[in-house]
């Protein structure tokens, strides 16, 4: 094998690779052997027919064979020689070639640069750490009462609101006709709720008990219920009784129905509930903090080709966040690989180049400090892919043990978060305290930023962050949800439709 090189500009290198014909011959003589030991050529017992013979009939095919090998090997060692690693996959351009004649091609790619961490050191780092007050936990614990909804009944006269429930007998006829699934008793229906279909709960407003109201709706045109769908119905309701929402109150009780024993046994959980989040959300600011500090401290060139690919990744996300969100169209983006405006693209490409060398210098890190990604930490992480798809995890284990490029993008974020964790240890940190809600808003900024760069340009106006609940109030939660009257209608209740759009939204 013979190497010219004929560029060597920045990251980029272009070789010229000569495969001489005695090297071709002699592989093509190996492949040939094998192809007579393990095939059957009448009038010759295995491995004896002559080579000029297994020539005629394989030779053609054969020769293909030895020159993508040749290829795929020899383009490895001019690297490995070379002692570069391609940064993408090598671009090869093979020559004319000629029976009998040597084998030319040329690999053009770019390969990493050189990165010297020998004197790295971790930098100086502000740490944000919002305690957590009794404020805190009582806003919780008063979302929590708000949640788990209450109704008492009202006087005869009271006339159903909004918001208000109704405990209601109904039967529905389409044409005159009852129809399976119409038909309840002693339904509790919230006014507001979005239970039954559109229409249904606004004509009981108003309402009394010992009323009777006749309802008229239309079901969707996309109904469960094929015979019903849009079709016009009348459903005869009978107001039974009138309810008002009861005052929710942070209580014994309301600790009691969330399964704990008191009500400082749930405060007890709401704040370490609170304090793990805060925990995650310092971290999260801190890694922030740590990232930006990199980016400032440590330039080099970084191949123009990843960044290229970060570059269209961040581009269609833009792209399915701007259609999802109403702001444009599909058509929009016909023919358009990078944004009209030329500064705002200017703007994502930096931020590309900025993502490619990060991560360039964390994976140098990493290798250099022997960090490692198990087997194990790799398949916790399968599992949890897996579980987003119920019903599917033996689909979804055999997918990842068939591709290697996809168990490689499970262990690439698991092996960041370790090198972010062995520099945060090194770094010089200093304790800043803060609110919770300052640290909240910064993180959520920072996460925005990160999955829609274009965010930054234009930041909306934030939503005070949901607080997560302690895990028993969220089992009580889905237990109260499991005993909802809605379940114990009939299956093809008026509120069936309505209730999987709302899921779906």
């Amino acid at each position: 094998m013979q190497i010219q090189e004929l560029l060597n500009e920045g990251l980029k290198r272009e070789f010229k690779v000569v495969v001489t014909a005695d090297d071709l011959n002699k592989r093509l003589d190996t492949i040939l052997a094998d192809f007579g030991a393990n095939s059957r050529i009448k009038g010759f017992r295995p491995g004896k027919a002559p080579l000029s013979l297994l020539k005629k009939m394989h030779g053609e095919r054969a020769m293909g064979q030895v020159i993508s090998e040749a290829v795929q090997e020899t383009s490895q060692k001019v690297f490995e020689e070379k002692n570069l690693r391609p940064a993408t996959r090598p671009e090869v351009e093979l020559g004319d070639y000629a029976d009998g004649k040597d084998l030319e091609f040329t690999i053009k790619a770019e390969i990493l640069p050189q990165i010297d961490i020998s004197g790295f050191k971790a930098p100086k780092l502000e740490r944000w750490v919002a305690e957590i007050a009794d404020a805190d936990v009582d806003t919780v614990l008063e979302r929590i009462a708000g949640q788990q909804k209450t109704f008492k009944a009202a006087a005869k006269t009271a006339k159903a609101a909004e918001g208000d429930a109704v405990v209601i007998d109904y039967v529905g006829r389409v044409d005159g006709v009852e129809f399976d699934g119409g038909k309840g008793e002693g339904f509790q229906l919230e006014l507001g709720s979005g239970m039954f279909i559109p229409g249904f709960e606004e004509q009981l407003v108003g309402s009394k008990a010992g009323q009777e109201v006749l309802v008229k709706v239309t079901f969707p045109a996309q109904y469960h219920a094929e015979k019903l769908a849009g079709k016009e119905a009348e459903f005869t309701v009978t107001v039974n009784e009138v309810k008002k929402p009861a005052e929710a109150k942070v209580d014994e009780d309301l600790a009691k129905n969330l399964g704990f024993e008191d009500l400082a046994g749930l405060k007890e959980s709401v704040k370490g509930q609170l304090e793990s989040d805060n925990n995650r959300l310092t971290r999260a600011k801190l890694k922030r903090s740590l990232l930006d500090a990199l980016a400032e401290d440590w330039t080099f060139d970084v191949p123009a080709g990843m960044v290229d690919m970060e570059f269209n990744a961040i581009w269609e996300q833009i792209k399915r966040d701007s259609i999802a969100s109403g702001e444009a169209k599909p058509e929009d983006f016909e023919g358009l690989t990078e944004p009209k405006d030329k500064e705002e693209a200017a703007e994502f490409r930096s931020i590309a180049e900025r993502r490619v060398r990060l991560g360039l210098l964390l994976s140098e890190i990493g290798v250099k400090n022997e960090i490692q990604v198990t087997n194990e930490e790799v398949n916790r992480r399968m599992i949890e892919e897996a579980r987003r798809f119920p019903g599917q995890e033996a689909q979804v284990f055999e997918f990842f043990r068939k591709n290697e490029d996809a168990r490689a993008q499970l262990r690439a974020p698991i092996f960041e978060e370790k090198v972010v964790d062995f520099i945060i240890e090194q770094a010089d940190l200093k304790d800043k305290k803060v609110t919770r809600e300052a640290l909240e808003t910064v993180v959520r900024e920072g996460e925005e930023e990160d999955e829609n760069p274009k965010a930054k340009k234009a930041p909306a106006k934030k939503a005070p962050a949901k607080k997560a609940a302690p895990k028993k109030e969220a089992a009580a939660e889905e237990v109260a949800a499991e005993e909802a009257p809605a379940k114990k209608a009939p299956a093809k209740k008026p509120a069936a439709k309505k209730a999987a759009a709302k899921k779906a939204e």
